[in-house]
């Protein structure tokens, strides 16, 4: 038999509590399970909040025989929940570092992108950790995000547009400073 979680319990009773404010029976047969299975989802959607950067960038000195050109991660997906209306949004993330000694196992970068993306957000924000957490963890001489996402809360809410895409970025270090850094990256998010 499956023990609960306080969290599992506390997200079921949330749960049925929106159902029953939005006017449906929660006791009927298509909506008995959907209060677990919210639980369940939700715990996924938010396992970021469990994950630390430090647990998951392996950093390997000088791995890369001095190598300092630019390194490009483009269209890392992700999925996420807006902290406003706690609706999805999701698309893209290009990562570039320029290493200074350090390199990192690529796959990691999908995994820092997704610890991220998995706490409740809003883009500019999630942009910014990114590219401040490998900033700070790889000291590399530059780091550049981009995110090209679609929202929810506004295709589905509100405006009721579907087909825009918001695109935000964070230049750390010399992606910032030297415009010929800044350029190459920016022409690798094209």
């Amino acid at each position: 038999m499956e023990t609960k979680t306080a969290k599992q319990i506390s997200i079921e009773n949330a749960t049925n509590i929106i159902l029953i404010a939005i006017g449906e029976d929660h006791k009927r047969p298509g909506l008995i399970e959907t209060p677990k299975r919210m639980a369940k989802a939700w715990m996924e959607w938010t396992n970021g909040y469990s994950q630390s950067a430090e647990d998951i960038l392996k950093v390997f000195e000088d791995g890369a025989e001095s190598y300092d050109q630019m390194v490009t991660v483009k269209d890392i997906p992700f999925y996420s929940h807006c902290e406003h209306h706690l609706a999805p949004f999701f698309g893209t993330c290009t990562i570039s570092y320029i290493p200074n000694g350090r390199i990192v196992g690529l796959s990691k970068l999908s995994r820092i992108t997704q610890m991220f993306a998995k706490r409740l957000q809003v883009q500019e924000r999630l942009t910014s950790q990114i590219a401040e957490c490998l900033f700070e963890h790889l000291n590399p001489l530059g780091v550049g995000v981009s995110i090209k996402a679609r929202h929810l809360c506004m295709e589905s809410r509100g405006t009721c547009q579907q087909g825009h895409h918001t695109v935000t970025t964070s230049l750390k270090g010399c992606m910032l400073t030297d415009a010929s850094a800044k350029v190459e990256f920016l022409n690798q998010v094209k």
